[in-house]
């Protein structure tokens, strides 16, 4: 069968009818998760045992290439926290040359996925994965920020949820009231300002009956447009600076930020090499696939944008971990608190996701001096408003719970336990482990063994659903039942309900058989569908069925 090919960025669709205002909108989201995104990327790339320079240049080169080439309007890529451990284990075991290597492979490893058209499997997961996954992952940030937040003097925070729990009761003394002020107020900034000027909120209604006229000058409508993360990064910034507060800065904890462009440059490596790191490159593509697909889905969710292209946007991110381990660079996937803050900022179109990265490039090359002096904490404040828009806190209360089936709160709540507690890759593995155990547990209820009649020398059976491994079990009473019946028994078996057949449902029909035969009975199969047919008679099992109804005939 000929490869069905196609190579088309959702950005080629989304430009479409591009006007000014959606410019405007892409220009402000794309700003917005820029800013958001610089300490973040160098955060990562530090804790990977990186430098904070491959961080940086994986989320500007990266990310441009995932907005420019990807399948999805609104996805924002770059490094993420899931790909920590694994990092920090290949740098450890195998050098930041082979990472490199590890990560281009990767690379080759996604886009070929996308390219065979694999990219529909996510679809497979269920909705309750992803909402505890998202949930999981915004508690985590939620947890993560509050170091910055109360201006804690912490010189390494743990991996694990319960570790950084008690480092963090263990440095409260370190306590820091004016960062503490910076993060709150920003955090309480961010939810006012939407509600600033709105006149159908109660807020903005007694804003209006205060200010009057004020509020609809232009000048101030325009401002009450500007994303509310720069508002509160840019103001209190200001105030840290004007009054030299007592706050740790990004220049202050990460020493700045590099300055310049990267350069070009090919790691040493050989195919022993490349041997070697078979099981890296599977994890980071693994890891990479699942995780940019659950958060494009997740960004379908949120967006009520056009549903993605998964397989465009593997294609997108084999791209762009096969170029920026050359400048490098460390593995990149989806961003879900990134792309969720791009949504939430207006973002309609990759444009956004190109502009968070021309942004990146320019505070890199321009702006790096002015960048050192923003307070980790406001930084803190605005990834807590994230994380809280992030979450699908109301499928956590009790009366949406009870709406749906236990299959469906045991993955949902399962799945966010693991990811709090362990991480990412546990949780997404164990959740589909158990989506599938709970599928084949549910299957195994709509598969039924029916005793019709019981008249000698005659025992009918009628077959309902599909006869599969999860189900082979049902098959049981009917052999106990034959083996306890008289001898020269003829056992029948109605399949015209029997809608699927796999091989094992053929072995427990064979151990059938072979309880029939034994007394001396014959086994025969009513009207079969054409799938468990096709099955029998490719198997042999029917000229086993033929044979053991002669036999009996010539004793």
């Amino acid at each position: 069968m000929p490869l069905n090919f196609t190579f088309r960025p959702r950005l080629l669709d989304a430009v479409r009818g591009y006007d000014r205002s959606r410019f405007f909108k892409d220009l402000g989201a794309g700003a917005t998760v820029g800013i958001v995104a610089l300490p973040l990327a160098m955060a990562f790339a530090i804790a990977s045992g990186l430098t904070p320079e491959a961080g940086i240049w994986t989320a500007i080169i990266a990310g441009f290439l995932i907005a420019a080439l990807g399948g999805s309007a609104v996805q924002i890529g770059g490094p993420a926290g899931a790909f920590i451990v694994i990092v920090y284990g290949i740098v450890e075991r195998y050098g930041v040359a082979n990472l490199l290597i590890a990560t281009a492979c990767a690379g080759v490893v996604l886009f070929l996925l996308g390219l065979f058209r694999l990219g529909t499997l996510v679809r497979y997961v269920p909705v309750s994965i992803v909402v505890g996954f998202t949930n999981g992952i915004a508690t985590l940030i939620l947890l993560s920020q509050l170091r910055d937040l109360l201006g804690l003097t912490v010189e390494k925070m743990p991996a694990d949820m319960f570790s950084q729990m008690a480092t963090l009761w263990e440095h409260r003394g370190s306590f820091n009231p004016y960062a503490f002020g910076l993060g709150a107020t920003c955090v309480a900034g961010l939810f006012i300002w939407p509600l600033l000027l709105h006149d159908k909120s109660r807020f903005g209604y007694a804003v209006h009956l205060m200010f009057g006229r004020v509020t609809e000058l232009r000048p101030v409508k325009v401002a009450s447009r500007v994303p509310g993360p720069i508002v509160a990064l840019v103001s209190l910034t200001a105030v840290a600076w004007a009054f030299e507060l007592p706050v740790e800065t990004i220049g202050t904890r990460f020493g700045g930020i590099p300055q310049g462009l990267p350069a070009f440059a090919l790691p040493e490596f050989s195919w022993e090499t490349v041997k070697q790191l078979v099981s890296p490159t599977l994890t980071i593509a693994i890891l990479g696939a699942i995780e940019s697909l659950l958060c494009a889905r997740v960004a379908d969710q949120v967006s009520g944008l056009p549903r993605h292209d998964p397989n465009q946007e593997l294609m997108a991110q084999g791209a762009a971990n096969m170029v920026a381990p050359f400048f490098g660079g460390m593995p990149a996937t989806g961003t879900i608190a990134r792309t969720v803050t791009n949504i939430r900022a207006g973002a309609t179109s990759p444009v956004a996701g190109i502009v968070h990265a021309l942004t990146l490039l320019a505070v890199v090359l321009l702006a790096a001096p002015l960048a050192r002096l923003v307070p980790l904490s406001v930084l803190a404040g605005i990834l807590i408003f994230v994380a809280w828009n992030m979450g699908e806190w109301r499928e956590f209360a009790p009366y949406m719970l009870l709406r749906f089936s236990n299959h469906y709160r045991l993955l949902m709540l399962g799945t966010f336990f693991l990811t709090v507690v362990f991480d990412l890759t546990v949780a997404v593995q164990a959740g589909i482990v158990l989506a599938c155990v709970l599928f084949i547990r549910r299957m195994n209820t709509l598969f039924r063994v029916e005793l019709v009649s019981l008249e000698p020398p005659v025992l009918t059976y009628r077959l309902y659903g599909a006869f599969f491994f999860g189900a082979a079990n049902k098959l049981d009473a009917a052999i106990q039942a034959v083996e306890r019946a008289p001898r020269g028994m003829t056992v029948v078996l109605d399949a015209m309900h029997m809608i699927q057949l796999d091989t094992t449902g053929l072995d427990a029909l064979r151990q059938l058989h072979k309880a029939v035969l034994a007394r001396g009975g014959t086994l025969r199969l009513d009207s079969l569908q054409p799938q468990p047919q096709g099955l029998i008679e490719r198997s042999g099992f029917a000229a086993e069925l033929a044979a053991g109804a002669a036999g009996p005939a010539h004793q």
